[in-house]
C-alpha cells in the first residue's frame, strides 16, 4: 500500500534504524553509503519528509523521483539537495544497485553558527528534483573525496575541534557545489536561451492579456510554476544568463508596459496601476519612480 501522507523522519538515528544501518557515530551528522542500504522496498520510504538537510551524490540511480506532481528519471552522477521538511517521493524498488554517498545534517548541528544563516543562501536546496546537479568525472571525484572526509571526521570521538572542522568541511562542500551549478548553467547556454525566451513570452502574454487588470502583479513563483521550474532555479538561471534575477526581469517588463500605457493611452495613473496588477496606485508610483527617476505623471508630461 502506498503512503498517502509523508512519513516524517525526525532524527538521524531514526533514519539509520529505518535503513537497517548501525547507529550513527554522531547524532546530528552522518554520511551514509548508498551501497550499504538494502531495504529499498519498504513502502514507508516512498513519501517522506526529513527534519534535516540532505545532500546526496547518487550513482546507478535507475528509479524515479517526484517533486510536486512531476516525475523525473536520472542517470549516473547526480546530486540532489533537500532542506528540512521538504516532501520527497521516490519509486520503491527492490532491485536497485544504487551507490554513492548521502550526507545528512540536523539543523541543531549548525545552530548558533553563521552557517545556520549562510546555508539559506544556497538556493539549490530549493531546486526541484529535475534541476539536479550533474557532475563531470573530475567533479564527482572531488565531491566524493569531500564527503569521505566528512564521514571520517564525524566518525571520530568528539573533541573541542570536531564541530569547527566539520562545519568548515561542509562549507567547502557547499561552495564547490555552487561552483559546479554555475558551470552547469554556463554549459546549458542553448537551454538557457530557450528558458529566457519562454520567460519573456510568459511575461508578454500576461501583460497583453485584456483581463490582466483582474490579476495581481506576476510573481516569480507563479511564472516558475508555469515553466515547471522552482523559483530559485529560474532566478539563478536568469541571473547567470543576464546578470539579473527573475524579479528584476518582471519589474523591467512592468516598467516597459507602464511607459507604453502612459505615453500611448489616456488612462489615469490609478487605472494603469490597476491594469498592471497593483492593488494600490502609490505602490506602482513608488516602483516607477525608483526605476526611472520620474513619477508616472512626470513621465507622461514629456509627451504632452
Amino acid at each position: 500500500m502506498k503512503c498517502m501522507t509523508p512519513y516524517s523522519i525526525k532524527s538521524i538515528r531514526q533514519l539509520h534504524e529505518l535503513l537497517d544501518l548501525p547507529r550513527p557515530r554522531h547524532p546530528l551528522i552522518s554520511v551514509i553509503d548508498f551501497s550499504t542500504i538494502k531495504c529499498f522496498d519498504d513502502p514507508v520510504l516512498e513519501s517522506v519528509t526529513y527534519s534535516f538537510y540532505c545532500i546526496a551524490l547518487k550513482k546507478n540511480f535507475k528509479g524515479h523521483m517526484r517533486y510536486g506532481q512531476q516525475h523525473y528519471d536520472f542517470d549516473d552522477g547526480v546530486m540532489t539537495f533537500f532542506s528540512p521538511n521538504q516532501v520527497v517521493i521516490t519509486e520503491i524498488r527492490d532491485d536497485w544497485d544504487l551507490s554513492g554517498l548521502w550526507l545528512v545534517i540536523h539543523p541543531d548541528f549548525i545552530h548558533g553558527n553563521p552557517l545556520a544563516r549562510e546555508i539559506r543562501r544556497y538556493g539549490y536546496f530549493s531546486y526541484a528534483v529535475n534541476e539536479a546537479l550533474h557532475l563531470s568525472e573530475d567533479e564527482e571525484r572531488m565531491i566524493t573525496a569531500l564527503l569521505n572526509e566528512i564521514a571520517r571526521e564525524s566518525a571520530l570521538p568528539t573533541d573541542t575541534f570536531s564541530q569547527t572542522i566539520l562545519i568548515k568541511q561542509i562549507e567547502l562542500l557547499l561552495s564547490y557545489c555552487e561552483r559546479f551549478y554555475y558551470r552547469q548553467f554556463l554549459t546549458r547556454k542553448q537551454a538557457g536561451g530557450n528558458l529566457l525566451s519562454d520567460f519573456e513570452q510568459l511575461l508578454d502574454e500576461y501583460f497583453d492579456d485584456e483581463t490582466a487588470h483582474h490579476h495581481a502583479v506576476p510573481t516569480v513563483s507563479l511564472l516558475a510554476k508555469k515553466m515547471n521550474l522552482s523559483a530559485n532555479y529560474l532566478s539563478d538561471m536568469l541571473r547567470s544568463l543576464t546578470g539579473q534575477s527573475a524579479q528584476q526581469h518582471i519589474q523591467l517588463k512592468l516598467i516597459d508596459k507602464a511607459r507604453e500605457l502612459l505615453s500611448a493611452t489616456d488612462l489615469s495613473v490609478s487605472e494603469i496601476a490597476y491594469r498592471l496588477g497593483f492593488e494600490y496606485p502609490q505602490s506602482f508610483s513608488k516602483l516607477f519612480k525608483n526605476k526611472t527617476d520620474k513619477t508616472p505623471r512626470q513621465f507622461r508630461s514629456m509627451f504632452s
